[in-house]
Parts: C-alpha cells; sequence; structure tokens
C-alpha cells in the first residue's frame, strides 16, 4: 500500500485499540479493523484529500465517513489522545496559538461560522488554535477559536485545572490579569513583554528559549494537510483530526 509511512507504530495502536468503538466484545455490530479505519483518518488527514477520494484500500469512502461521523459524536479519538498522553512533563509548559486558513470545503455549515470556530480576518476566512503544550512541546489541550479573536481569549479555559510550574508565552499574552493570576497562584511567570509596558516584571530569558517547542508543535501538526487549510466544516470534525493527530505525535 501506498500509504504504509503514515499507519501507526505497533506499540501506538496497542495503547489505542482498546477504545477503539466496535472491537470485538463491544455490544452491537463489530467495526471492521480499527487499526486501517484510523490509518484512513490520518490518511485524509495528512493529504487533504476529499473523502471520495479514498483509496479503495481503506474501504468505501462513504462507509469510512460515516464512521468518522460516528467517532466523532462519541468523543472517542479524544479518549484515543488521553490513552497515549497520560504522563504530561508539566514542569514548563507553553502557551501560543497559531492561524489555519479555511479550505472552500470547510465552509457552508449550516449553523453559521461563528458557531464552527470560523471567523473573518485579513486573511480570509480562518480559526485559530489556541494550545498548551507541556515542557516537551506535547499537546496537554486546545480549544478552537475564530481568527479574529484575540490570542487571550479561552486562555482561562485552558488552564482551569492545570497545574504547573512555569508558564511560557510570548507577548501576545501580556496581560495583567493572567501575569497575577499566575504570580497568586505560585506559579513562575515567563510570558515576555509589550514594548509599553512600564513596570516589566523579569523572566528567565534562558527557560524562555524553549518556547520555540510548541512552535514546532505546531509545524508538526501542519504538516497535516487537512489542519493547515481547514478542510472540516463543522468545528467538532476539526478538533477531532487535530486531536488524532496530537496523539500520534504525542506517542511517537
Amino acid at each position: 500500500m501506498a500509504v504504509m509511512r503514515y499507519v501507526l507504530r505497533d506499540g501506538q495502536w496497542t495503547r489505542m485499540s482498546p477504545l477503539c468503538l466496535g472491537k470485538v466484545g463491544d455490544r452491537g455490530r463489530s467495526g471492521s479493523n480499527n487499526r486501517l479505519f484510523l490509518e484512513a483518518v490520518l490518511w485524509i488527514t495528512r493529504t487533504g484529500s476529499p473523502w471520495r477520494d479514498l483509496p479503495p484500500e481503506f474501504g468505501k469512502w462513504s462507509t469510512v465517513l460515516k464512521r468518522f461521523r460516528d467517532w466523532v459524536k462519541a468523543d472517542v479519538f479524544q479518549k484515543l489522545f488521553d490513552a497515549v498522553s497520560d504522563q504530561p512533563h508539566m514542569e514548563y509548559v507553553m502557551l501560543d496559538a497559531t492561524m489555519v486558513r479555511v479550505h472552500r470545503h470547510g465552509k457552508g455549515a449550516k449553523e453559521g461560522l461563528r458557531a464552527k470556530a470560523i471567523g473573518r480576518s485579513r486573511g480570509g476566512l480562518t480559526t485559530k488554535i489556541l494550545a498548551l503544550t507541556d515542557t516537551l512541546g506535547n499537546l496537554i489541550r486546545f480549544v478552537l477559536r475564530p481568527g479574529q479573536r484575540h490570542d487571550l481569549q479561552g486562555v482561562e479555559q485552558l488552564l482551569e485545572g492545570i497545574d504547573l510550574l512555569a508558564l511560557l508565552a510570548d507577548k501576545a499574552f501580556d496581560a495583567d490579569w493572567l501575569e497575577q493570576r499566575l504570580l497568586a497562584q505560585g506559579f513562575q511567570v515567563v510570558i515576555a513583554h509589550k514594548s509599553n509596558r512600564r513596570e516589566p516584571l523579569q523572566i528567565d530569558i534562558e527557560v524562555y528559549k524553549w518556547r520555540h517547542l510548541i512552535e514546532n508543535f505546531f509545524c508538526k501538526l501542519k504538516e497535516f494537510k487537512r489542519i493547515a487549510m481547514r478542510c472540516d466544516k463543522t468545528d467538532s470534525s476539526f478538533a477531532a483530526v487535530i486531536t488524532l493527530v496530537s496523539a500520534v505525535i504525542n506517542s511517537r
């Protein structure tokens, strides 16, 4: 098969397989080859191809697409992510956002743009991925926002319940309320300051240099074309492919 370089490693599959739907022993109808199904989703995500162009080796495209939607509704991709990301390194946690343009295939959701985390900015229709990664640059969690929203919107949701020692972020996240909250909780603040700040907090420059790891994560994520150019109409489907790819990245 031409897609062999995209398949899951045995170790990754061993950790994910117990969480898949339709495996032997589950109630209801058993799904055919869950591993091949995940490979199909990864192929679609890596190439950015329409579902109709799915190679026949993966099965009928419409059946695979229906199965994908069923797994999205059942939150299976999040469970797979959790299974391979259960031991994050929380010494230094990094916060950043990246913008992706919306492909024409990603337009036309019935609920409207705003409900699907799509906004209008100078670059046209865009979605913002706001993410939190651990010390190694592996994803902890993320939220989707319309592209024109400020990077700070969604930060509170990301940080809720997170236990960390230090937060690293660039100057887009330079805000008094965030700095004060982190200091009040005893966390080290390693956030670059805007040039107009009167009394900037001194930060550890050597620690700040490690922030490139979250940028590296975004680069790995955007190697998958369906993410780099958002092709999914719904935010739930787009979040699902991000979650699956992040699970693969985290467990490499």
